[in-house]
């Protein structure tokens, strides 16, 4: 598996962001939060993710920007954690909710446990249908 984070892998829809923000679950793990739905897309990859950074913490573009640069290599570095353990296609978005912008090292091993919680409560509510 490469380790990019083409177009396709990214989410650009409104549609799919409406129904990710009125249907979706979340998990969270300050200062980062992914909110979760699974759905079919039009991508080939099992997951479409978006980031966001709240204006109204950041209130300069260039520290959104910086974070959402941050969140983004932290997830492209660490995607496999979410493909190898998937089997249905998921949408997601992670925010950063935090105040205060944080370091990258840190960023990273938060991004980790992000994801590895993500895929536990996957994992639970799969087990729990059969």
């Amino acid at each position: 598996m490469k380790n990019t984070l083409g177009k396709q892998e990214r989410l650009k829809s409104k549609k799919l962001i409406e129904k990710l923000y009125s249907e979706g679950s979340s998990v969270k793990t300050f200062p980062l939060r992914l909110i979760y739905v699974q759905t079919e897309h039009t991508s080939d990859f099992p997951c479409q993710v978006g980031v966001s950074v709240a204006k109204r913490n950041f209130k300069l573009a260039v520290h959104r920007n910086r974070l959402k640069r941050l969140l983004r290599e932290t997830y492209r570095l660490q995607k496999e954690i979410v493909y190898n353990n998937l089997d249905k296609p998921y949408v997601f978005m992670i925010s950063y909710i935090g105040r205060d912008e944080i370091k990258y090292e840190e960023l990273y091993l938060k991004m980790e446990k992000l994801l590895t919680l993500f895929v536990n409560k996957v994992k639970e509510k799969e087990d729990e249908k059969l």
